[in-house]
């Protein structure tokens, strides 16, 4: 997810759980969860910026796992519409944080980039196993995003951001989960607008007129490890290497770097666990 500020520590979280899935798909797990994620990492600003900051973050993390209604490792708030052991559709809601323009040389004294939320479609189709833990899976999103600084909310066009991963669900057996994902990201001409467009009243002497225009804004190799320390807590590290190589607004004067990387770490409470228990 290219997000605003690739701050999305609570998303990166989200798809470190994501590798808990990476099994045969019949562990049981509690229905519902309630814990605390918490973390920091040291990310860039926006797709393409030319600056990394270090950013850190603490909040609640609910998960659910009902039949329709889930918040778990692929959404915050998700419906399945099918769901099968090998291919899955879905609608769902993910988010990222805000990032402030006055923190990066190449915004700054432009607005600042609003917290974003991402809802649409999601297919999830498994393409092959291996033994019992590992698999791959294709996964195809399409998503309308939003911003909202919490007095408004701006629609800010679509993104669809296919990838291809490689999850273990156990890895040498010591209870690691593992997931390696490619990803490309296109994107309308509203969301391109809101990342690389300069309008008149942001014009200086280093920063010129620029019009964005839709199409495709990068692709990403994402690395993340889960490892359990305890039934109720869990540690992840997320590395993300991204490529911005060819994207459509490599022209703009806030298209600052070609390739940028990421890297996050953080911990996952999980202090109340149901009772009952669902087939996951």
């Amino acid at each position: 997810m290219f997000s605003a500020g690739c701050k999305a520590l609570i998303i990166g979280a989200v798809l470190a759980f994501s590798c808990a899935g990476a099994g045969t798909g019949a562990a049981e797990k509690p229905l519902f969860e309630l814990g605390v994620v918490g973390g920091g990492g040291y990310l860039p600003d926006y797709p393409a910026a030319g600056q990394n900051h270090f950013n850190g973050i603490a909040l609640p993390f609910p998960i659910y796992r009902g039949d329709f209604f889930r918040s778990d490792s692929k959404g915050l708030l998700r419906g399945r519409l099918i769901h099968g052991r090998d291919f899955e559709l879905d609608v769902s809601l993910s988010g990222s944080l805000d990032a402030d323009s006055d923190d990066n040389d190449a915004r700054r004294g432009m607005p600042d980039l609003d917290h974003m939320a991402e809802l649409g479609p999601r297919i999830q189709w498994t393409i092959a196993r291996a033994a019992k833990w590992a698999k791959i899976d294709i996964e195809l999103p399409l998503r309308a995003v939003f911003s909202t600084d919490f007095s408004s909310i701006e629609h800010r066009g679509y993104l669809a951001e296919p990838q291809i991963a490689y999850q273990h669900g156990n890895l040498f057996e010591s209870g690691l989960k593992f997931k390696l994902g490619l990803s490309t990201t296109f994107a309308s001409e509203g969301l391109q607008d809101y990342f690389y467009q300069v309008d008149a009243p942001f014009v200086t002497g280093n920063r010129a007129l620029y019009d964005a225009e839709g199409g495709y804004l990068g692709s990403r190799v994402r690395l993340s490890l889960l490892y359990p320390l305890g039934r109720h807590l869990k540690m992840f590290m997320i590395g993300d290497l991204n490529s911005h190589h060819g994207a459509a607004n490599e022209d703009s004067p806030l298209f600052r770097e070609g390739l940028t990387y990421g890297a996050g770490l953080g911990l996952i409470w999980s202090f109340y666990q149901s009772d009952r228990m669902v087939n996951e």
